[in-house]
């Protein structure tokens, strides 16, 4: 059966299989995850990035407290890709074709793409998880809608892990094209419950506005996936950040 799915659909796991050294190839970034440039530096490094420092309703959140509410369901509308993936020296992202969407409350949000962090910069309740996978939508007017499902160590028999375990082990390019196909919506729970709440992208400038879906179940991943994840990005993750007066809700 998972041979029939990558056949078909390929699958994110060939991001881990970029070549070891890819980072040395990169331009020196304005911003990073070290102490210089790292994220207690990055509303000082360029007035576009104020909002890191001086927003207030920033992204990622250690989530402790909620309030149930009966929230409408995602409606997740994932198709098959051509694999473009980019390692771009902060995260290993995959760049998604029109068509694939999610739709909640009647608007629509397409995705764009999706990247990893490590760990995740999600909380619940103060606990991380090894990592986090983040979906990047837009809506027709330009509203941002990320959906973030937390992905922690466990069995190798879940889809995703048999599908990256059949994966080329090796590229030889950052930006690489592949004949396979992917589908987003196999690296989802089976359980769609979530948190939502408003905040921000989680990397510079840190822009507002954005509309958070937090899945409330985890995907399992396997030991030998994290490490591969590992080897490029040890620790991409931004540290939470504070509350303040926002309210999260959770879908029933």
């Amino acid at each position: 059966m998972c041979h029939h799915l990558l056949l078909r659909l390929g699958c994110c796991g060939i991001v881990f299989a970029i070549i070891g050294n890819a980072q040395e190839h990169h331009a020196q970034h304005a911003w990073d995850y070290t102490n210089a440039r790292g994220p207690s530096h990055w509303g000082d490094l360029k007035p576009a990035y104020a909002p890191c420092k001086t927003g207030h309703e920033q992204s990622p959140i250690d989530i402790t407290e909620v309030k149930k509410a009966d929230l409408p369901a995602i409606e997740f509308d994932y198709r098959p890709s051509p694999l473009h993936i980019v390692d771009n020296g902060h995260t290993v992202m995959v760049n998604y074709v029109s068509g694939s969407s999610i739709r909640v409350a009647g608007r629509r949000y397409e995705l764009k793409q999706f990247h990893f962090h490590r760990p995740s910069e999600e909380k619940i309740n103060g606990k991380g998880f090894d990592m986090s996978l983040h979906l990047v939508h837009v809506s027709e007017s330009g509203k941002l809608a990320v959906v973030a499902v937390l992905l922690q160590q466990g069995e190798d028999t879940s889809p995703i892990t048999e599908l990256w375990k059949n994966l080329p082990q090796e590229t030889t390019r950052n930006n690489l094209s592949s004949p396979l196909h992917i589908n987003a919506s196999l690296m989802l729970p089976p359980d769609r419950n979530y948190f939502t709440y408003t905040g921000s992208l989680t990397t510079p400038p840190c822009s507002e506005g954005v509309t958070w879906f937090v899945l409330t179940h985890p995907v399992s991943v396997s030991a030998a996936d994290i490490r591969r994840f590992s080897e490029l990005y040890p620790n991409n993750a931004r540290p939470t950040q504070p509350l303040g007066n926002r309210i999260v809700l959770e879908s029933h």
